[in-house]
């Protein structure tokens, strides 16, 4: 069981995990809304993109201040789609 353990990350990181996943799924969702297709496809590989190229980084103080971008750009995403209804 103790080798079972040995892969575990500790609290803090698990929930900032989480929040990173949620926020990924969250854009997803929003960019699912766009009508264009082909701006749908650009949209989803530049975040898949970003998502990638950062996901090496450990240091809790960074990856909080990256959720905070992405939720403003979230809100910055949804706002452009609610507009071009």
């Amino acid at each position: 069981m103790a080798s079972r353990l040995g892969n575990t990350i500790p609290f803090k990181q698990f929930m900032l995990r989480s929040e990173v996943l949620k926020l990924y799924r969250d854009i997803m969702r929003a960019i699912r809304q766009v009508s264009d297709a082909d701006h749908r496809r650009e949209l989803t590989e530049w975040v898949r993109h970003d998502f990638k190229q950062n996901k090496h980084h450990q240091d809790e103080e960074t990856i909080k201040m990256m959720l905070m971008k992405g939720r403003m750009s979230l809100k910055e995403l949804e706002s452009a789609i609610h507009l071009a209804r």
